[in-house]
This record gives C-alpha cells, sequence and structure tokens, in this order.
C-alpha cells in the first residue's frame, strides 16, 4: 500500500498548481519570481501544469520513482531564489525563513524517493535537513513574535503571543530530535498535526472574508505542500531504519 504521505505530497502539488493556473502566476510570497523575468506568465502556468501532472502521477502505485523529483525541482528553484535573496539580505531573518520553507518542500520530494526507492542514506539526509528547517521556523516565530501573534484566532486562549512563542518551542524541539534522531518519528507526526492545525486554525478561516483573495489560496496551498512534505518525512523515518544508512557504507 502506497504510503499516505506520498500522497499528501502529491495532492499538495495539485493544490499548488490549480492555484497557478486560476490565477496565472507565482505565490509570490512564498516563490520570489521576479516580476521583470521574461515571458513570467507562461513559466507561471508550465509550473502549475507540471506540479498538477507530477502530482496526479504521485497518486499512482506504478508511477516512476523518481516523479516526486518534479515539484521538487520547481521548490529548488524557488530555493534558489530566496538563497539569492539571503545572500542580498543576510541580517533580514525572513530570507532565511523563506528559504527554509521552500527546502522542507524540497527535502519532502527527497523522502518520498526515498520511500519508494528505499535509499537509506537520502533517508539520513532527509531527516537532517527537515529538521534544520525546523529549527529556522522555530527561531522565526522567536524574531517575529508580534507577525506570528497577529495570525493566531483572537478566541484561543492564552494569547497569541503565547501561541507565537510555544509554536517556535515546538518547531525548535521537534527539529532537534530529527537532527539527533531521538524520537524523530514521534517528532515528526506531531509536527504534521501542527501543520495540519495551522491550515485549519490560520489558513483556512481566510478563505471566508476572502475567497478571491491569491494571498488566501496561495497560503493554504502552501501549508498544505508543508504538511505533506512533513507526513512523507514522517512516513519515511518509520520505513526506514536509522541504522540502514550506517549498514548500507560497510
Amino acid at each position: 500500500m502506497m504510503a499516505p504521505g506520498i500522497r499528501a505530497y502529491g495532492v499538495a502539488a495539485i493544490a499548488l498548481g490549480v492555484v497557478g493556473l486560476v490565477w496565472g502566476d507565482f505565490a509570490t510570497t512564498w516563490q520570489p519570481v521576479p516580476e521583470d523575468l521574461p515571458n513570467r506568465m507562461a513559466l507561471a502556468y508550465a509550473a502549475a501544469f507540471l506540479l498538477i501532472a507530477s502530482g496526479g502521477l504521485l497518486q499512482l502505485q506504478r508511477a516512476p520513482r523518481t516523479i516526486a523529483l518534479i515539484p521538487a525541482g520547481l521548490y529548488a528553484a524557488f530555493a534558489v531564489l530566496w538563497a539569492i535573496r539571503v545572500a542580498g539580505y543576510p541580517a533580514i531573518f525572513g530570507t532565511w525563513l523563506g528559504l527554509a520553507e521552500q527546502l522542507a518542500l524540497v527535502i519532502g520530494g527527497g523522502a518520498v524517493v526515498a520511500l519508494r526507492s528505499g535509499g537509506a542514506r537520502l533517508a539520513l539526509a532527509c531527516r537532517l535537513g527537515f529538521g534544520a528547517c525546523l529549527v529556522v521556523f522555530g527561531v522565526a516565530h522567536w524574531i517575529y513574535v508580534k507577525e506570528t501573534a497577529a495570525m493566531v484566532p483572537g478566541w484561543l486562549p492564552p494569547s497569541g503571543e503565547g501561541w507565537a512563542i510555544a509554536t517556535g518551542a515546538f518547531h525548535a524541539l521537534a527539529g532537534l530530535a530529527l537532527l539527533s534522531g531521538v524520537r524523530a518519528l514521534l517528532a515528526a507526526r506531531l509536527v504534521v498535526a501542527m501543520f495540519v492545525g495551522f491550515g485549519l486554525l490560520v489558513w483556512l478561516p481566510q478563505l471566508a472574508p476572502w475567497p478571491g483573495t491569491h494571498l488566501a489560496w496561495g497560503g493554504n496551498a502552501i501549508n498544505l505542500a508543508l504538511v505533506g512534505a512533513a507526513w512523507a518525512v514522517a512516513d519515511m523515518i518509520r520505513a526506514i531504519r536509522p541504522g540502514a544508512a550506517a549498514s548500507a557504507g560497510r
């Protein structure tokens, strides 16, 4: 039976592709493609088509093992654009956050490939890489406490700032668990649950007041992509035993 994380990663790619087709644009808050790029709209449509096609193929049991490299490659291109921003503005942590978000999606694709191929070394690299991204997410929550708190529903006790600090800690602790390998599977599964919570409590409610807003739909799709990536990593950790990478090198 296909791991649910693979399906989730594919569904998220489809969602991002559909949003791209509807608006004929990139999700620019997360995909910083320059406005003056030649043939920008055509590239946006091409990227959307590739995301939908590859996401659909990921739902098939007999799809090529490396099909996840298509969405992962697109996310990698967006990561390069964020890396350029990091180089230009290294003191602005938001650029590091943008880079980490796209790298997390790339790593999710790597986890799908590892799941399908049983690649132990790739699985280890994905676990470590995703853990590092989670630490960045946690630090970002602490640095941008006010901005993060503003996204927390007002009815949720005790306070928006309290949740911003707490979720920052959850991210950082989960990242350290993945980096160390201690309770890594539990941490990855809790991250999936946390990202699902963000979708239900933060992003999904934004569709009601702003149903025609690209930002609201793009945010939901990106959050879903993070859910899929984290789920794929969790499934990978469960399926590929920690000692496999070491034994593979003997």
